[in-house]
């Protein structure tokens, strides 16, 4: 609690956007003054809980509100995501990381992916303010798994939508419209892209050839958020960087993504057995 007697990281809305993707407003005042595109915050369910960073989805300074937005994964996302509206995060700390730069940008295309399309949305929306032109291409699986389709469409001078199986909006992939843009002479300043690693690795092969800046974050291999565990380790023009000290941001055009797969990979399987305990945990509870 605080001085004021008020809860401290009251939940405020809770709202599943699909299957897997769960949108929470969170009441935190002093970090809704100072966040910025880009920055992520560090919180913990409760008192026993794993830290997580996630990425500010949105802010609204005037009702000292944070939004996040995150996958269902393994068990910390899924002990979060149990929590309704009226409870409160035992911690909730930011905003860290350096903000996204954005000033003095004229034409940017954001290129989002999947969950990555809440990182990008609010990227997307400071460079509608700040009046730029923004090109948005975001990309899904499928029809259900979309999020946040009105709010790109409300900050986008153009919102192109893929599905990798043709469900909603155009069949394919975020790669071959952007190329096509390219190609009919859009002179992007920059590119922002947010997603996958996979799908950020060919994007960046994509605008390479044709020497367009291309900015990525590496916030998807974030783990410890403070630069302790070494988790979040890359190497970016073959220098060692860490996505949380030093990012997320950096230079798409010279991140060793087959690196930063690989390291990835290591965490599978710790990941699927700790979801696996979570879930007999939780039917549990309900039993």
């Amino acid at each position: 609690m605080s001085k004021e007697g008020k809860a401290m990281f009251e939940i405020l809305e809770r709202t599943a956007l699909n299957p897997t993707v769960t949108r929470m407003v969170i009441s935190a005042p002093l970090i809704a003054k100072k966040a910025q595109p880009g920055q992520f915050v560090i919180l913990r369910a409760g008192e026993t809980s794993e830290r997580i960073p996630l990425t500010v989805a949105d802010y609204d300074r005037a009702a000292g509100s944070v939004t996040i937005i995150f996958q269902l994964v393994g068990a910390s996302t899924m002990e979060l995501d149990r929590l309704r509206p009226g409870s409160c995060l035992h911690d909730f700390v930011g905003p860290l990381g350096r903000p996204t730069e954005l000033e003095g940008l004229k034409k940017v295309a954001v290129v989002g992916g999947g969950v990555g399309g809440a990182i990008a949305y609010p990227i997307a929306k400071r460079l509608h303010e700040l009046g730029c032109t923004v090109h948005s291409i975001v990309g899904f699986r499928s029809k259900d798994l979309v999020i946040l389709e009105n709010e790109f469409r409300a900050v986008s001078d153009e919102l192109i939508l893929v599905t990798d199986d043709g469900s909603h909006g155009r069949k394919g992939v975020v790669t071959a419209p952007l190329e096509e843009r390219i190609l009919a002479g859009e002179n992007y300043d920059r590119v922002i892209a947010i997603g996958p690693l996979i799908m950020m690795k060919f994007v960046c092969l994509t605008t390479k050839k044709y020497g367009v800046p291309t900015v990525v974050s590496m916030n998807p291999i974030m783990i410890d958020g403070t630069g302790m565990c070494g988790g979040c380790r890359l190497s970016v023009g073959g220098e060692t960087k860490f996505a949380c000290v030093d990012g997320p941001d950096f230079d798409g055009h010279l991140v060793d993504f087959d690196e930063a797969m690989q390291r990835g990979a290591m965490y599978k399987e710790f990941e699927a057995h700790a979801r696996t305990a979570a879930c007999n945990l939780f039917q549990k509870e309900v039993l």
